[in-house]
């Protein structure tokens, strides 16, 4: 599992856990966790199309 999807799986089971407890603050690091692995993916995606530009390789 990438590091992004851990945090996006990590987010998904602290919003849960939020909901469930009605724990606002956990269900907001859930949130926050996901929105981190949107642009952690958003990033790596960036860097692997340069990589791909620079080298001429896909």
């Amino acid at each position: 599992m990438t590091d992004h999807k851990t945090d996006e799986a990590k987010g998904r089971v602290k919003e849960a856990a939020g909901a469930i407890t009605d724990d606002d603050e956990l269900k907001n690091e859930g949130k926050a966790d996901r929105a981190a692995s949107s642009v952690k993916e958003k990033v790596e995606d960036a860097v692997d199309t340069v990589k791909e530009k620079l080298t001429g390789k896909d």
